[in-house]
């Protein structure tokens, strides 16, 4: 931990290490403050019938429940492919198939991704969660997999020779060394693909999926402006809960030695 020492000889944090602290609390308290002004303004107000049918607690609930499921998929499934992936891409013998990956991952987030959901369900005629969850998936792919090759490759060649040298077999290296040295940039990765799926799961809708977007989008088509206002922030005010938790993992997962 970066730390500096005052007149008096005590050890203090850094003014960058507090400010991060202070926003690992102010954040979620953001966001709760806001949400629930906007939830008491929607429930006071004389709402007409089809704002009324949207706007209650059960349904409210159950949208922001499937856009919360939609997220943990997709993140199971980024991190259950781009984790194990990336690591293999960084032995000697595959790394010549490294960027023919990274460019079928890039091209899976540069695509729009409505677009890549309706081909998707073209394509397979499917409908609900995972019609959803795996276009997504695809779209998030590439921060965890492009970090998690950029932290393994970028440990230092001479921890590497170390572990060799006490008899370290090459797996072993990999999962006692390079990998925990490489968690800091996983974690930064994940957390962009988390706030990117929770961001194109208000998209889900199209293809049955549920979440939030269909309150905005029922907001949107009959003109109900509280609807899609609550629908809006409920999805925002969530992807910023989802980044504080990853700015949490970051923050108490990485090496204790490289905080």
């Amino acid at each position: 931990m970066t730390t500096t020492t005052d007149v008096t000889g005590f050890s203090t944090e850094s003014g960058s290490r507090r400010a991060d602290r202070m926003r690992l609390f102010a954040q979620p308290a953001a966001v709760v403050v806001i949400v629930g002004l906007v939830l008491a303004w929607a429930f006071s107000r004389d709402n007409d019938e089809i704002e009324a049918q949207s706007i209650q607690a059960g349904v409210l609930l159950t949208k922001t429940w499937e856009h919360l499921v939609i997220t943990a998929v997709v993140a199971a499934m980024v991190v259950g492919i781009a984790v194990p992936l990336g690591m293999l891409l960084t032995r000697t013998w595959a790394r010549p198939a490294a960027p023919a990956f990274i460019g079928i991952a890039n091209i899976g987030q540069a695509a729009p991704v409505l677009g890549v959901l309706v081909l998707f369900f073209l394509w397979t005629e499917w409908e609900g969660l995972w019609a959803a969850a795996l276009p997504i998936a695809f779209y998030s792919l590439l921060p965890v997999l492009r970090n998690t090759i950029t932290g393994i490759e970028s440990v230092d060649p001479a921890l590497v020779d170390a572990g060799r040298g006490i008899g370290m077999s090459s797996s072993g290296v990999l999962l006692r060394i390079e990998l925990p040295l490489a968690i800091p940039l996983i974690l930064a990765g994940l957390r962009t693909s988390l706030v990117l799926a929770v961001g194109t799961a208000t998209l889900a809708f199209f293809v049955n999926g549920g979440g939030l977007g269909e309150l905005i989008d029922t907001g949107y088509k009959l003109n109900r402006v509280p609807v899609l206002v609550v629908g809006a922030v409920l999805a925002v005010g969530l992807a910023l809960l989802v980044d504080w938790i990853g700015a949490v993992l970051e923050e108490y997962l990485g090496p204790k030695g490289l905080s």
